[in-house]
């Protein structure tokens, strides 16, 4: 599986692709940031964040778009930012009719490091040992796109299971239910 994670923003918004071979294994395809000027207008920095991932979608072929989830933060214009970066993103892979999956920064930090409150040293650190990086990537938002690409790798599998597995029970629940109908029908037909 091929993951184009994204670590949203304006000033900068990381992008890292990573190829999952099964289990744990991951290598690292492609790594970087694309960085706005912060006086620009809006609209000219979401223009340029959605060429850049335009065209690493067609250069990299991804079979998933993994984002980070924007949340709640102190400072407002920032999660305006992240959330309007994030949703050029989401445009775009769907346009390219590829699924995109929202992770939230305790499930990749915890995906990487083992604990969802680690620091984004230690992000740096566990991506670079993981992807057998020969230096670190920088800035922290490379280190935290291929997390996330990392996270989707490795989570997928699982959220996937649990979707058939919903699935096939919204399925039993159904046919039990359809068999109820039958034989209370049944019921009150005898009755009659």
């Amino acid at each position: 599986m091929r993951v184009l994670g994204v670590d949203p923003g304006l000033t900068r918004c990381g992008l890292g692709v990573v190829d999952g071979g099964g289990g744990r294994t991951v290598r690292c395809v492609a790594v970087d940031v694309v960085r706005t000027p912060a006086d620009a207008p809006i609209e000219e920095r979401l223009l340029a964040v959605g060429a850049v991932v335009e065209r690493w979608i067609e250069r990299h072929r991804p079979d998933v778009v993994a984002i980070e989830r924007v949340f709640s933060q102190h400072n407002v214009r920032t999660v305006m930012g992240t959330a309007q970066a994030s949703g050029v993103v989401a445009l775009l892979a769907a346009r390219a009719g590829l699924p995109v999956a929202f992770h939230t920064p305790s499930e990749v930090k915890a995906a990487v490091t083992g604990e969802g409150r680690a620091a984004k040293q230690q992000v740096t650190t566990m991506v670079t040992r993981l992807l057998a990086l020969e230096e670190a990537p920088r800035p922290a938002d490379a280190a935290d796109a291929l997390a996330l690409a990392i996270c989707h790798c490795w989570r997928a599998p699982m959220l996937d299971r649990m979707a058939k597995a919903q699935a096939r029970s919204a399925e039993l629940a159904r046919a039990h239910t359809a068999r109820l109908a039958a034989a209370a029908a049944r019921r009150a037909g005898e009755a009659s």
